[in-house]
């Protein structure tokens, strides 16, 4: 008898994982989608590259542009510093996101920056009187890309609230932690970022820009591939390891995408902001799906989704003009519906 129970059980199951195979949706086809960007109005989408469990599952490039193109993703390379910052802390370069920005840079001591925490710094939450929305700010990002001297200039930013009490986005702070990096690890961030981001994830073809005072800039200014994007949002899904090579620890990944501040009532394309990354919560097919992404002018995006298994890179040059983010997010909205439809997410 037992053995019969234990043939009716093996059987049931067997047959309940057929059901389950014959009722599960295909994948959706995720390139015929992508092409309906073909005939967008504006010229200006570059690339966009989606992976699944790692694997490229669709990628369509427009206008012109193909997989080898370099692209200035602007201030989605802010993200990457936040990648930069959390190197430097597991090497112990950097020794706590408490400490201020004065203990690695001491040339900031009684500035307005110099006692900010690296969290506040990391977080949009200087205090400084710095808001890349206002181009009157002292501390504007114009202001800044113009000055003679960057490093001077934003030391004699002022201070306009106390740190850690209202976000307020700039590039200024971004910059800073930049410097932060390169002063703690005795390297531009770009040599830092090229010997333990770059090559251990395969990236070869790159550029960061320096500004007028040779240092890397933290506020944006990386060329990359749309593959080589999303690349780095893979990394980031895995929680700081791609292809079994630990890149940035587990720990930062989690610190950096977490819930930090609220924004959501000055960003129609975020609820929170971690440290130089965002967090939004989307519904599709009836299920609510988090991602975090990285985010630059024109709609340059790494999206990150990990209840769908799924990372989306978009490179655009529409700088400057609000349909790039609206059409990024269009995009990505449009693949959590074909990938909820599909059965492949779940709720988180």
């Amino acid at each position: 008898m037992r053995g019969v129970k234990a043939l009716s059980r093996a059987t049931c199951a067997i047959i309940a994982l057929l059901a389950v195979s014959a009722s599960a949706s295909p994948p959706p086809d995720l390139n015929a989608l992508l092409a309906r960007w073909d005939r967008d109005e504006h010229p200006d989408l570059r690339g966009v590259v989606v992976l699944h469990h790692g694997k490229r599952v669709a990628e369509r490039y427009y206008n012109g542009a193909a997989a080898g193109e370099l692209h200035d993703i602007r201030s989605a390379g802010k993200s990457v510093t936040a990648l930069m910052v959390g190197i430097a802390i597991d090497r112990s370069a950097i020794q706590s996101v408490d400490d201020p920005v004065s203990r690695y840079w001491p040339e900031a001591a009684g500035s307005a920056i110099g006692p900010v925490a690296m969290r506040d710094l990391l977080s949009m939450r200087s205090g400084l009187a710095a808001f890349d929305e206002d181009p009157a700010s002292p501390g504007n990002e114009d202001r800044m890309d113009e000055a003679a001297n960057p490093l001077a200039f934003v030391r004699g930013v002022p201070s306009e609230t106390r740190p850690g009490t209202r976000y307020r986005y700039n590039s200024a702070t971004s910059y800073v932690a930049g410097v932060v990096v390169a002063k703690a690890t005795g390297q531009t961030m770009a040599d830092l970022a090229r010997q333990r981001l770059f090559a251990p994830l395969g990236i070869t073809r790159w550029r960061w820009d320096s500004d007028a005072a040779g240092v890397t800039k933290g506020q944006g200014n990386l060329w990359l591939t749309t593959r080589d994007l999303a690349r780095i949002g893979e990394m980031v899904r895995n929680k700081g390891q791609l292809g079994g090579r630990r890149i940035v620890s587990a720990r930062w990944i989690s610190a950096m995408t977490a819930r930090v501040v609220s924004i959501a009532d000055s960003d129609p394309y975020a609820d929170h902001y971690g440290y130089f990354w965002y967090r939004k919560t989307h519904q599709a097919g009836g299920i609510a799906v988090t991602v975090s992404f990285a985010s630059g002018n024109g709609g340059n995006k790494i999206y990150v989704v990990p209840s769908c298994n799924l990372v989306v890179g978009i490179t655009s040059s529409a700088y400057g003009r609000g349909y790039g983010q609206r059409r990024s997010e269009a995009i990505l909205k449009a693949i959590l519906d074909a990938e909820v439809g599909a059965g492949r997410c779940r709720a988180g």
